[in-house]
Parts: structure tokens; C-alpha cells; sequence
């Protein structure tokens, strides 16, 4: 399974939605919170691209040599229709600061240097160390996750539903299932949403034979997972 640490490092680096929360720009709009784009540096720390004249640019300049504490929020939303779409959320915190000469004209890029990160999601909650967060990489199939499970959800519903057969005697055995709808893939498996008779959600996980390196990979993965789904 994936480490707490490359969960966080990945939701960082994905496009889902992040919000930075400061002091002094309280009474922004929370359009005006969300930077224009985001990566992390070398050491671990988090760059952030701002307009210029975005509050959370004037709270780090007005700052100046003071130490600003700062918090990037993240939210991470199913990008397929599931019951209770949001699969995870991260807290960031550290301390902000200006990073000129680096954004192009009328952009900011800002610094966060990271304190504390925390994660909860899918797997769990859990506090990560901000050097396991610096080691970590993200996963190699988040930049086509999206994609791949709305791929999923509108060609290969049959495949998704025979997926049923391999969950033994959860919520009363297979035929007790009445929906199965793609919710997260990474390197190691895929997660799917299970809807039985009397309406209630579950969530079943299917594991990988072995971590996948690119999408050549997964395709193979998923064609030995649905393969054998077929022939239980």
C-alpha cells in the first residue's frame, strides 16, 4: 500500500482543489485562496503560484522577515459519481514566504516551508514526518487517474460489474451486489464502490500482483484482474 507519506506528496502535486489559509487575508474571497498552480521543491518545500495582487502575496510581503504561518489545505473529490465523493483530504502547514524573481510578470510564486503534514483519506488518517514527505515521490499513475477511471465508469461497466464475483461473502456474496463504480487506482491496485441490495455502500480493494510502473503496466494489471473476475 501506499505510505502516508506519498498519499500526501501526491495529492500535493495532483490537480485536485487546495486552498491556502493565512493570517491577515481572512476576509478574502476563497477563489482568491486557491493558487494558480503548485509543486514541490527539491528540499520538500511547497511553491505556490499566486497573482501578485492575491491576499495570501500581500500577507507573505507585508510579513516580510517575520515568520507567517500558513496552512494548504487540500480536498480530493472522486472524479466519478460515487455516494460521498470526497476520497481524502491533506493539511499542510509551515511557514510562507515570498519567492521573487521566479514567477513571470504579475505572478507570485510563494514558499511554504512545510512544519507539519497531515493526511485522511482512504486508507486512513496519519501524521507525516516532513522528511518522509520530502523522500516521498508521487504515485506514477496520478496524472492519469482521472482519465483512466472515467475511462472505466463509460466503457467498461461489464468488466466493473463482474468484479463482484471475487468478493466471496461480503454484504451477502455477489449476487447481493447491485452496483460496483471505480473509485481510486494507484501503482498498487484498484478501489471500487459496491452499492448492495438494501443500498448501503462498501468499499472492496483489489490489489496488484505486483506495483505498476505506467499505464502499459496497469493495462495489464487490469486485463489479469478482469480476467479473472470473469472466469470465477
Amino acid at each position: 500500500m501506499p505510505s502516508a507519506a506519498e498519499r500526501t506528496r501526491t495529492l500535493v502535486q495532483s490537480t485536485c482543489s487546495a486552498v491556502l489559509i493565512v493570517p491577515g487575508a481572512e476576509g478574502a474571497r476563497p477563489d482568491q485562496l486557491v493558487p494558480d498552480a503548485r509543486t514541490v521543491g527539491t528540499d520538500g518545500e511547497v511553491f505556490l503560484l499566486f497573482p501578485a495582487d492575491a491576499p495570501p502575496v500581500r500577507a507573505a510581503t507585508h510579513a516580510q522577515d517575520d515568520e507567517l504561518p500558513a496552512v494548504l489545505e487540500l480536498t480530493d473529490v472522486a472524479p466519478v459519481a460515487v455516494p460521498h465523493r470526497i476520497r481524502g483530504r491533506a493539511w499542510v502547514s509551515g511557514w510562507l514566504t515570498c519567492a521573487p524573481g521566479i514567477a513571470a510578470p504579475g505572478l507570485m510564486m510563494l514558499r511554504l516551508e512545510v512544519g507539519e503534514v497531515y493526511v485522511d483519506d482512504l486508507w486512513g488518517d496519519a501524521a507525516v514526518d516532513p522528511e518522509d514527505f520530502t523522500r516521498a515521490r508521487p504515485d506514477p499513475l496520478a496524472a492519469y487517474e482521472t482519465d483512466l477511471l472515467q475511462h472505466l465508469a463509460a466503457a467498461h461497466d461489464d468488466h466493473l460489474q463482474a468484479l463482484a464475483s471475487l468478493l466471496g461473502h461480503r454484504a451477502g456474496g455477489p449476487s447481493a451486489v447491485r452496483r460496483v463504480v471505480p473509485l481510486a487506482l494507484d501503482r498498487f491496485g484498484l478501489r471500487v464502490r459496491c452499492r448492495d441490495a438494501a443500498g448501503r455502500s462498501f468499499d472492496a480493494r483489489f490489489d496488484f500482483p505486483e506495483p505498476v510502473r505506467d499505464v502499459p503496466g496497469l493495462r495489464r494489471a487490469m486485463h489479469t484482474l478482469f480476467e479473472a473476475a470473469a472466469h470465477d
